[in-house]
C-alpha cells in the first residue's frame, strides 16, 4: 500500500479508469488484513471513493422531451424528486459513512490525529482534512429539502470531537507552558495558538462557528489565571485582556478576577503591618497604615488604564475592591478604627511639626480624600477630624490657617455642606484672633499691662471640647525642703496628688525617660540628685498619653452614635413631609438609600427612630393599619 499512499488522491472530475486504479490498489491492501493501514492512507481512500461517486452531479436524466412533464406530475403527487447526486450522497451516508463511523469514529479519529500532528509542528497533507470535512458537510443533506445543506453531520462527527480534543490539548499545553516559561512567554505562545485556531476555523469548518477559538482562549485564559495578574507585568496585561475578550463571558470574569486581585493585595498590605490576628493594631502607626492602602490603590489605576484600556467595568471593579479592603481589613475589625487612623494621619499632616513642603502637603491631603471616598462610615472620620481640628486650633499647633481652610474646602466638596457648616471652628478662631488683637491694641493705647495676656472667644455650639474635671491636690510639703522624701512609691504619689493612676504612670515614665527620676525598684521612684542636662529646656511633652486618647475615642463614638440618631430621625421626617404617607418597609428602604453614603445603617436603629418619632408625635400610624405611617401636620 505504500504505492497508494505516495500517489496523489484523485480529485472530482477524474476519469473512471484513473479513480478505479487508485481504489483497486487500496481495496487490495484492505483485503490483506494482516497488514495495517495508517490514518493518512485511510483518509486518502475515503476521499477518493467520495470523489468518484459524487463526481457526476447529473441534474437531468436525458434528452426526453416529456421528462419535465413527468417530473412535474411526480412532484404534484406530493413526493420530492432527487438528483442523481443527492441520491448518491444519501446512499453513501447510509451504506458506507455510518458503517465506518459506527465503531470508535475511525474517520473522525484519523482527522483529529492528523490535526494534532500539525499542531505539534509536523508537515501534513492539509487537503485531506479539507476534503474530508467538505464531505461531512455534504452528508448533511436534508431529504425534505435538497437545496438546504445543514451542518448536523459535520457538527456531530467533527466539530464536537474537535472542540473536546482542542480544549484537552491546550489545557495540557497551557499547564506545561506556565511551568516552563515566564508570563510574557506564555502569553506570546497563547497568541500564536489563537491565530492558528482562527486559521483552522477559516480553512476547514466553512461556518461562522468560533467555538474552537473560544475553547482555546478559555483554556489559556483560565489556566492558573490568578498567577497572570499576580506576576504579570504591565506590558503583559494587554495580552491578558486580549485573551479574555475572545470569549463571551471573558471580560466579566476578568473583572471579577481583577477585583479579587486588588482586594487580596489591599488586605495583605494591612495584614503585614498588624499580623493575621490583628495583635499589632494598638501599635499601628497611622502613617504606615495610610501609606499601605494608598500604595495598593495607586498601583491599580495604572493597570486599568494601560492594561485594560480604561474600560468602565474595570474602573467599577477597582472602586468596589478598594471599598472592600479599606473598610474590611484587619484594622477595620471595629467600624471606628480605620476612620480613626485616617483622621490621626490627617492630624499629623496638618500639625506644625510636619516639615513637608507646601506642594507635598497638598498632595498628601488629596490622597487622604481619595481614601475617604471609599469609607463607609464617613461620619466617624468627620467627628474624629473635628475633635483633632479643635485641639490644633486651641493649642495653636496648626501648620497654617491657609492649609486648614484648604482641607475644610476639600471636606465640604466630599461630605457636603452640612458637614462643612460644622467646621466653622476655623472661622471662630479667626474672629477670636481679631478680637484679641483689638483688645491688645486697646490696652497698649490706654493702659500698660505688666504681663502678656491671651484669650480665645469660641462658640460652644461648634467646638467639641469638654471641661476637664480632676481632683488634683497640690501637696502642702512642696514649699518646704524635705530631703528625706527623695523616694516615694506609686501608691504614695497617688494618695498625695489624687491623679488618675494610669495617667500618673505615664507621667512618671516620661520623667524616668528624661532621667529626672529613677526607677530601680518596681513601684518606687527616686529623685536623681545627679541629674544634668545639656539643654536649658527639656521636652517633657505628655500630650500622647494613651489614657487621654482612649477617653477621646470613647467620647467620639458617643458623639457619633448620638449624631446618627438625630440624622435618622431628621431623614424620616423629611421623607414623610414629602410623601405624606408610607408603608413601614418602603420607609426603611428610602431611609437606607438616603443615608448609606454617610454611614452603614442597621434596620433596628431605623425602627427605634420611628418609635421615637411616634412617641414625639412627629408621625402617626394610620387607623386600621399596622405598618402604614402618616406625617402629623
Amino acid at each position: 500500500m505504500a504505492t497508494t499512499a505516495r500517489k496523489r488522491v484523485p480529485g472530482p472530475g477524474v476519469s473512471p479508469a484513473e479513480a478505479s486504479e487508485f481504489l483497486e490498489e487500496g481495496a487490495d491492501h484492505i483485503m490483506r488484513l494482516q497488514s495495517g493501514m495508517s490514518y493518512i492512507e485511510y483518509l486518502g481512500i475515503y476521499t477518493a471513493v467520495y470523489n468518484y461517486i459524487t463526481s457526476s452531479k447529473v441534474h437531468n436524466a436525458g434528452d426526453d422531451p416529456d421528462l419535465g412533464l413527468r417530473r412535474a406530475t411526480y412532484i404534484a403527487r406530493g413526493f420530492f424528486q432527487f438528483t442523481q447526486y443527492a441520491l448518491a450522497v444519501v446512499q453513501w451516508k447510509q451504506n458506507f459513512f455510518m458503517h465506518v463511523q459506527q465503531k470508535h469514529q475511525r474517520l473522525t479519529g484519523a482527522i483529529l490525529r492528523l490535526i494534532e500532528r500539525h499542531r505539534n509542528g509536523a508537515t501534513i497533507d492539509q487537503s485531506l482534512i479539507k476534503k474530508t470535512i467538505d464531505s461531512f458537510i455534504s452528508l448533511g443533506i436534508d431529504e425534505r429539502d435538497i437545496n438546504k445543506v445543514p451542518f448536523e453531520v459535520c457538527r456531530e462527527h467533527f466539530e464536537l470531537p474537535f472542540l473536546e480534543t482542542t480544549e484537552n490539548y491546550y489545557r495540557q499545553e497551557s499547564e506545561a507552558m506556565l511551568a516552563e516559561n515566564s508570563v510574557a512567554g506564555y502569553l506570546k505562545k497563547a497568541e500564536e495558538r489563537l491565530r492558528e485556531e482562527e486559521d483552522w476555523v477559516e480553512r476547514y469548518l466553512n461556518t461562522n462557528n468560533c467555538e474552537p477559538l473560544i475553547g482555546c482562549a478559555r483554556t489559556y485564559s483560565f489556566a492558573n489565571r490568578p498567577s497572570l495578574l499576580e506576576y504579570g507585568k504591565e506590558e503583559d496585561l494587554q495580552s491578558i485582556y486580549s485573551l479574555f475578550t475572545r470569549i463571551p463571558e471573558g471580560p466579566e470574569l476578568l473583572c471579577k478576577e481583577f477585583e479579587e486581585h486588588v482586594k487580596r493585595a489591599g488586605l495583605a498590605a494591612v495584614t503585614n503591618l498588624v499580623g493575621k490576628d490583628g495583635a499589632g493594631i494598638e501599635y499601628l502607626d497611622p502613617y504606615d497604615y495610610v501609606s499601605a492602602l494608598l500604595e495598593v490603590h495607586q498601583k491599580n489605576p495604572q493597570m486599568v488604564n494601560r492594561g485594560f484600556r480604561g474600560e468602565a467595568e474595570f474602573i467599577a471593579s477597582l472602586d468596589k475592591a478598594c471599598r472592600e479592603f479599606v473598610n474590611c481589613n484587619v484594622a477595620g475589625t471595629s467600624t471606628a478604627k480605620s476612620p480613626e487612623l485616617l483622621a490621626m494621619h490627617t492630624h499629623a499632616l496638618l500639625h506644625m511639626d510636619n516639615e513637608m513642603a507646601e506642594e507635598d502637603l497638598e498632595s498628601a491631603l488629596n490622597q487622604v480624600m481619595v481614601l475617604l471616598k471609599y469609607k463607609d462610615n464617613t461620619d466617624v472620620f468627620q467627628t474624629y477630624y473635628m475633635v483633632k481640628l479643635s485641639r490644633r486650633l486651641v493649642r495653636g499647633v496648626s501648620a497654617s490657617d491657609e492649609t486648614e481652610a484648604s482641607m475644610v474646602s476639600k471636606l465640604k466638596e466630599a461630605c457636603g455642606f452640612d458637614y462643612a457648616d460644622k467646621l466653622r471652628l476655623v472661622t471662630d478662631k479667626r474672629l477670636s484672633k481679631e478680637l484679641s488683637d483689638q483688645f491688645k491694641e486697646h490696652m497698649q493705647q490706654n493702659q500698660e499691662m505688666d504681663m502678656s495676656f491671651g484669650i480665645m472667644v469660641l462658640g460652644t455650639n461648634f467646638w467639641p471640647l469638654n471641661a476637664q474635671h480632676n481632683e488634683f491636690i497640690v501637696p502642702t510639703d512642696i514649699c518646704r525642703w524635705r530631703s528625706f522624701c527623695g523616694t516615694l512609691s506609686l501608691d504614695e504619689l497617688f494618695a498625695t496628688t489624687a491623679i488618675d493612676k494610669e495617667i500618673l504612670k505615664q507621667v512618671l515614665a516620661v520623667l524616668v525617660r528624661a532621667r529626672i527620676l529613677t526607677n530601680e525598684k518596681a513601684g518606687r521612684y527616686n529623685l536623681n540628685f545627679n541629674f544634668k542636662a545639656k539643654k536649658i529646656r527639656l521636652n517633657l511633652n505628655t500630650t500622647d498619653i494613651k489614657v487621654e486618647h482612649k477617653a477621646e475615642s470613647h467620647d467620639v463614638l458617643n458623639i457619633v452614635d448620638e449624631g446618627r440618631k438625630y440624622v435618622i430621625q431628621a431623614t424620616i421626617v423629611r421623607i414623610m413631609k414629602a410623601r405624606k404617607t408610607m408603608k413601614n418597609q418602603a420607609l426603611i428602604q428610602e431611609v437606607i438609600s438616603q443615608i448609606s453614603q454617610r454611614f452603614l445603617l442597621k434596620i433596628s436603629n431605623i425602627e427605634k427612630a420611628i418609635d421615637d418619632l411616634l412617641e414625639k408625635e412627629y408621625i402617626k400610624r394610620i387607623e386600621g393599619t399596622r405598618d402604614t405611617f402618616a406625617r402629623v401636620a
